[in-house]
């Protein structure tokens, strides 16, 4: 019996929803394998925290998590809360605690989905979006001065570092290796972003030395937008900055039907910390309480953590289940269905319950 340790942070919006929905599937697929043993830990950190206690999470919270294997995190964000409050008192000061530097956003066409795009589907879109997700864009450096008069100022610095560059195109590589096409695009802004953004381009030639059977290419990324949907199987494995792959797999995502399918991962690929899972919806404030988020991103996520965690076979039963259910037409309404929330975790349940279903 594996036993391993997780920490649920459902925070926002409807995070609670799809995160409850994603430990039932996992408490189903474990008690399914026999060999299999997770331990949920609750945390009610977020905006209600906040609102409570002027902090999102308490001052030990990084401490708090440490001890565990993974994270299993929902949304934040609350639409009485500036946002930049939210996202910084949480889920980045996690990231950034942990060194979390490597997020990793599968992007796949799912049986039963359609694509918005004419003449696509399953098999046609799969792509993993690799972004920087410690420095860059998001470093947090900056400020603003002269508040409230005409001349106020408001500057925020990108900051990239060689190591911090090296390491995530290194990463991606890696994962561009594994993946059966080998086949890597880094998406820079290196016309107009002379310093920075030229420096990404002469690191990623030079690790791509180290990589001799991956191909790879590099693209500026409002060219790379019109790939994505002009030429979806030109692509694979993508890696680009803290903000641009925050735009790219947003697209991403709908481009794959629904922003409710769409997992990611925040990962030490030195494992010092424990990494973190999370559907990348956000909050959805417009369905929270409405029984009809789309748990698929938060189980998809959940194929992420197992496979992190070592257990391949499981994390392989779980996404044979998803597509199960899929085939089977039972979808939230986001994706054309009209099945709930309940009823979508009901099928996965009994997909991973049948005896046919894959097990290593």
């Amino acid at each position: 019996m594996r036993e391993y340790s997780i920490a649920a942070i459902p925070a926002d919006g409807i995070g609670p929803e799809v995160i409850n929905a994603g430990i039932t599937v996992l408490q189903v697929l474990a008690d399914r394998r026999g060999d299999l043993k997770l331990e949920f830990s609750h945390f009610d950190w977020g905006s209600d925290y906040y609102k409570r206690n002027g902090v999102m999470m308490p001052e030990d919270g990084l401490e708090r998590l440490e001890k565990f294997d993974a994270i299993y995190f929902g949304a934040v964000g609350a639409v009485d809360i500036s946002d930049h409050v939210t996202l910084w008192g949480l889920r980045l000061q996690i990231c950034q605690g942990f060194n979390q530097y490597a997020n990793v956003r599968p992007s796949k066409i799912l049986p039963g989905i359609a694509s918005p795009l004419r003449d696509v589907r399953a098999g046609d879109l799969d792509w993993v979006i690799v972004r920087e997700n410690s420095e860059g864009e998001y470093s947090g450096a900056g400020g603003r001065v002269h508040r409230d008069l005409p001349e106020e100022v408001g500057m925020d610095v990108s900051v990239f570092t060689r190591i911090g560059v090296e390491r995530i195109i290194r990463y991606a590589f890696r994962l561009a290796r594994s993946r059966p096409r080998r086949l890597l695009t880094v998406v820079t802004k290196s016309n107009a972003q002379r310093h920075g953004m030229v420096m990404w381009d002469e690191i990623a030639e030079d690790v791509s030395r180290e990589f001799p059977d991956v191909t790879w290419d590099k693209m500026l990324v409002d060219a790379m937008t019109a790939r994505m949907v002009l030429k979806p199987q030109s692509l694979d494995t993508i890696v680009a900055t803290n903000l641009h792959a925050d735009v790219l797999s947003d697209l991403a995502g709908a481009l794959t039907g629904s922003l409710g399918v769409a997992p990611t991962a925040n990962i030490d690929p030195e494992n010092r910390f424990p990494s973190m899972f999370e559907p990348i919806h956000g909050a959805a404030f417009d369905i929270a309480g409405k029984g009809i988020a789309n748990p698929i991103a938060a189980f998809c996520t959940a194929v992420q953590m197992l496979s992190h965690l070592g257990e391949q076979g499981a994390a392989d039963q779980l996404m044979h289940a998803i597509e199960r259910a899929g085939e089977a037409g039972i979808m939230t309404p986001d994706v054309g269905g009209k099945a709930t929330t309940r009823q979508v975790t009901e099928a996965v349940s009994n997909a991973i319950r049948e005896r046919n279903v894959l097990m290593d």
